[in-house]
């Protein structure tokens, strides 16, 4: 659908930066309120230095910074660019999952973890903590997407859908969480401490979810690359670890098929 025409595609890619824009906006929104402990339902956004209630103008996702030159329209105080950064990254991310999978119910399904993965990611941030819900969002995320992939993609063959969509990646998804406690518990005894957080554990088993069974371990292999580069690159013993792990479901959902594919063509 989206390649029919050049004016077709840009215009769903408009469309699905502008909606990953608006989504990057109300997740760093959210976990600001979640590392504060302010709720997430009640109260208006308002600016961190004077508290002034933000109006429809102030809100509109990176135009709004960019045309109020990054300062609060009522006190003049700069404001953090964290959000606008929040807002482009979501909205490339929509842009680049859309173009790769069109519109579709597979790309809806990788829309919502992708959104999921970086409001857990601003918190684990925030407080090297993964709330539970982040969690529960996305495996349910999966499981409501299951009957439309399902339809879209296998028709009426749906023991086989069922197959490769349901039973094999939870069970590749269970088998990769549950190693990852097998050899938490293992470096917890050896080292005296807590080695790896139970949210990062659940991590992976949710994010496990969302990837070919094949592609799991080269999954588990790339979020220690990308962990030891981050305590290289902050110089810190401790590390958030939800953002390299979403950084590598993202890419292995993006790029995993074709780099299994160039492994295997080695062997």
């Amino acid at each position: 659908m989206m390649h029919v025409s050049l004016f077709i595609t840009i215009y769903i890619l408009c469309i699905a930066f502008l909606l990953g824009a608006a989504f990057g906006s109300f997740l760093d929104c959210m976990a600001w309120r979640i590392a504060a402990g302010e709720s997430i339902l009640k109260g208006r956004s308002h600016c961190d230095n004077c508290q002034h209630v933000l109006g429809f103008l102030d809100l509109i996702p990176v135009f709004s910074y960019v045309f109020l030159k990054g300062r609060c329209r009522y006190c003049g105080k700069k404001v953090s660019p964290e959000s606008t950064c929040c807002e482009i990254l979501l909205g490339l991310i929509f842009a680049v999952l859309v173009y790769r999978f069109d519109v579709s119910f597979r790309t809806l399904r990788f829309l919502i973890l992708a959104g999921i993965l970086l409001g857990l990611s601003l918190v684990d941030l925030k407080t090297y903590t993964i709330p539970d819900g982040f969690i529960a969002a996305g495996i349910l995320g999966w499981f409501m997407t299951l009957p439309g992939i399902l339809y879209e993609e296998y028709g009426e063959s749906l023991r086989e859908g069922m197959l490769h969509e349901a039973l094999y990646p939870f069970l590749g998804a269970l088998m990769l969480g549950g190693s990852m406690l097998l050899l938490s518990l293992l470096f917890d005894h050896i080292l005296g401490k807590e080695s790896m957080g139970g949210g990062d554990i659940k991590l992976f088993f949710m994010t496990g979810l969302y990837l070919h069974p094949l592609l799991l371990l080269f999954h588990l292999i790339l979020s220690s690359i990308i962990g030891l580069l981050f305590a290289l690159l902050f110089k810190q013993r401790q590390i958030p670890f939800g953002p390299a792990i979403s950084i590598a479901a993202l890419t292995m959902i993006l790029w995993g098929n074709g780099f299994l594919n160039w492994y295997i063509g080695l062997l």
